[in-house]
């Protein structure tokens, strides 16, 4: 358990990394953008991109400190719908998994 922990808190100061990133470029947004419609274009897509992945980025890190939290309560490696322990290789692939398979395909997540 402590291995998965070591790996679910580096995962989290990425993901705080990352988060911090996207909210720093976004600061850099207010520069005018460029006179040139195609390239006004393109930077409003790549903008778009950006915060796309910001969302993607804080839901995930959402769901490293919430499998964090279970850890800390001892229950880290115990299915949070059915009660059943989660199958070691899921964690090992998932480190945030909360559910077991069969649950997690009920909950339409995987």
């Amino acid at each position: 358990m402590k291995e998965r922990q070591d790996e679910l808190e580096a995962l989290r100061d990425e993901l705080v990394e990352r988060v911090d990133q996207y909210k720093l470029h976004k600061l850099r947004q207010d520069e005018p953008l460029d006179r040139d419609m195609e390239e006004q274009a393109i930077e409003l897509e790549n903008e778009d991109v950006i915060d796309a992945l910001e969302s993607e980025a804080e839901e995930e890190l959402q769901q490293v400190l919430h499998a964090l939290e279970r850890i800390e309560e001892g229950e880290g490696d115990i299915c949070e719908r059915c009660g059943e322990p989660i199958d070691p290789a899921r964690l090992e692939a998932l480190p945030y998994a909360t559910f077991c398979f069969d649950c997690a395909e009920l909950e339409g997540m995987r």
